[in-house]
């Protein structure tokens, strides 16, 4: 399994969020300069994280970006939810694939535990931890 580069960068933009003490949010520019992404990739990555509720503009003059929920009550998972449905580190998992073995599959419970656990860890970890995280090193 591997985490695509719209989640790696959208922790990282929605890290500079997280960490701008502006009241009027962060701009985009700022943003992309800070974490050295492309403005016109961070569009498609700040278009998704605000489809799924998780940033807005603030209203009025030179508006930046803020979070519409506290750090500590956004998931890393729920910033994964905006570009992906779901995890299947398997396809056998979500019955996405017609396998004859899966009543029989000695790992088939394996994966699922796994897949589980990758969740697990995705839905404990807040973006208020890796916030803190960062500004303990």
């Amino acid at each position: 399994m591997k985490i695509n580069t719209k989640i790696r960068y959208a922790v990282r933009a929605m890290y500079e969020i997280a960490s701008s003490n502006d009241e009027n949010g962060i701009l985009q520019k700022e943003i992309a300069k800070n974490q050295k992404l492309s403005l016109k990739y961070l569009d498609h990555i700040i278009s998704a994280l605000k489809v799924k509720g998780l940033i807005s503009n603030k209203k009025g003059k030179r508006s930046g970006l803020i979070l519409l929920k506290k750090p500590e009550d956004i998931t890393i998972y729920d910033i994964f939810r905006a570009f992906e449905a779901d995890i299947s580190i398997v396809e056998c998992i979500k019955g996405v694939e017609d396998c004859e073995l899966i009543t029989t599959c000695p790992v088939y419970d394996f994966w699922n535990i796994l897949n589980d656990r990758i969740i697990s860890t995705l839905k404990s970890e807040t973006l208020q931890d890796i916030v803190n995280r960062k500004d303990n090193n």
